[in-house]
C-alpha cells in the first residue's frame, strides 16, 4: 500500500472540449496517477501505477483503441 500526504492537483486535458464530459488526472503524486470523473469531483477516483498510466496514454496516442 502506498500512502502520501500530497493532495491531488487535478487537471483536464487541454484537448478536452466536450461540455464537461471529461476525466481529470493528477500528476503530482509520485508513482501514482489518480483519475476521476469531472462531473463528480467528490466521487471516487481510480488510482493507477504511473507506468501503467503512461503505457495506456501511449497506446491511445498510437491508435490502439479505435473509436
Amino acid at each position: 500500500m502506498t500512502t502520501t500526504t500530497d493532495s491531488p492537483r487535478w487537471f483536464t486535458s487541454s484537448y478536452s472540449d466536450n461540455g464537461g464530459n471529461c476525466i481529470e488526472v493528477a500528476a503530482n503524486i509520485p508513482g501514482l496517477v489518480p483519475v476521476r470523473d469531472s462531473k463528480d469531483p467528490d466521487g471516487p477516483a481510480l488510482t493507477f501505477p504511473a507506468r501503467g498510466w503512461l503505457s495506456f496514454v501511449a497506446a491511445v496516442k498510437e491508435g490502439e483503441f479505435p473509436a
